[in-house]
């Protein structure tokens, strides 16, 4: 980032507090720093405030003062390596994806020869509201770099997406960009998605594989949670550790990577990721179904239940007899669910850990689930499954052409993975 000329535009929305310590990350990476404000910005963090951090003074207007000097939307434009705005409220939104050019800030957008960062920041409903979904769209379909917004509480006090991306997340965009060699020449080659349902990544790492640049990956991971009362569950030992480890992997290669996720206790792999977090087996089905058509590849890595009571009781259940039972219905095998919608250009993996028979059944489930692969582990082979830092496995392709890997850390097994995908769209 050293040396980089970074305009940062600011709008009117409550997060707009963080435009402060995004100019502190800013001018300590050494980059040159001018702020552009909205009118209603002003309202949330004051022009003196970003002015001292950026040591510039920030501009809002077209023109300074009575004298006629005016801020030149078109040399701010052809200046700047970036253009940054953060946050984006849904008004500035609407305005990049329509042209309407009523603000200095506005006219930046419009004049701008650089690659442009769009980071949203607005209420669930928002943020959701198929107006902005498709405003996204656009702004995507311009060529700009989206930066999704975030899972949190919101000012409302509602819990959900919509948050402005963490300032420290922000900054790791914008590194990987310039790090990848990236300038101003290549604005529109795309880095970016965006809706609320997929994600701005940062650029691929120069020695990632190019098959795997902007392609939309819908990764399953962790295990489910099938409710028995309000306090108690059915479940298995999966940590999530594999998926999580996966989907690490094709976002640094590129990717654009929706994390279907059941509950576990890792942290997000990848900034750049967009994690949905569900608990039942029919949470994690209609979370997957909804991405599922927009996605070019999908692995399937969870370990969801295959059952779940067909009853749960409103209240805690209290210990009566000595026995208990408790019935149990099938729930949506969500693999051959979506191995049947499957589209020929659609890419599919799936897991099978097993304890007996291990080959005849993952070959029974790579072609009863209309998969491309299978990834076999077994819980006989020491070090592999559930909680380990380590995996053994076997992948087996549709055609029953078998990989088998060594015993290796679950980084390396992804990695390993990541790479059979990309050779296959290589071909």
């Amino acid at each position: 980032m050293k040396g980089k000329r970074i305009l940062l535009g600011v709008t009117g929305s409550i997060s707009a507090y963080k435009a402060a310590l995004l100019v502190r990350l800013l001018v300590k990476a050494e980059a040159e720093v001018q702020v552009v404000m909205t009118e209603a910005a002003q309202m949330f963090i004051t022009p003196l405030t970003l002015s001292t951090l950026s040591k510039r003074p920030v501009l809002s207007t077209f023109v300074n003062d009575n004298s006629g000097n005016w801020n030149n939307h078109v040399e701010l434009g052809l200046w700047a390596d970036a253009l940054v705005i953060a946050p984006a409220s849904a008004h500035t939104l609407a305005r990049c994806a329509y042209g309407l050019c009523d603000d200095l800030l506005s006219a930046v957008y419009l004049s701008a020869k650089c690659p442009v960062f769009i980071a949203p920041a607005m209420d669930l409903d928002m943020y959701r509201h198929p107006t902005t979904v498709e405003n996204l769209h656009r702004l995507e379909s311009f060529g700009n770099h989206i930066i999704q917004a975030e899972h949190g509480e919101l000012a409302s006090g509602l819990v959900g997406e919509g948050r402005l991306a963490e300032p420290e997340h922000i900054m790791q965009v914008l590194e990987g960009f310039f790090e990848a060699g990236n300038s101003r020449e290549l604005q529109g080659v795309g880095i970016v998605n965006s809706s609320p349902g997929s994600l701005q990544f940062p650029a691929a790492p120069r020695n990632s594989p190019a098959p795997l640049q902007n392609k939309r990956v819908l990764i399953t991971a962790g295990p489910t949670q099938e409710a028995i009362d309000p306090v108690r569950y059915i479940s298995n030992h999966s940590t999530g550790k594999m998926g999580y480890a996966i989907a690490r992997v094709f976002a640094e290669a590129g990717a654009q990577v929706s994390l279907v996720s059941g509950p576990t206790a890792l942290p997000l792999p990848h900034p750049a990721i967009r994690r949905v977090e569900v608990r039942s087996a029919k949470e994690m089905y209609e979370a997957s179904e909804a991405i599922f058509n927009e996605a070019d590849i999908i692995v399937l890595s969870a370990a969801v239940a295959d059952y779940t009571p067909l009853h749960v009781a409103e209240h805690k259940i209290k210990k009566k007899e000595s026995t208990f039972s408790i019935e149990l219905t099938k729930t949506t095998d969500i693999a051959a669910t979506l191995g049947s919608q499957k589209h020929p250009d659609q890419l599919m993996m799936g897991f099978a850990l097993e304890t007996n028979d291990e080959l005849a059944n993952a070959l029974k489930k790579l072609h009863s689930k209309n998969l491309d692969w299978i990834v076999l582990n077994s819980l006989r082979d020491p070090g592999a499954g559930f909680g380990h830092d380590t995996n053994k496995i076997t992948v087996i392709d549709k055609d029953e052409q078998t990989y088998e890997f060594a015993l290796k850390t679950k980084d390396e097994v992804a990695q390993d993975l990541v790479s059979l995908v990309a050779r296959k769209l290589s071909v």
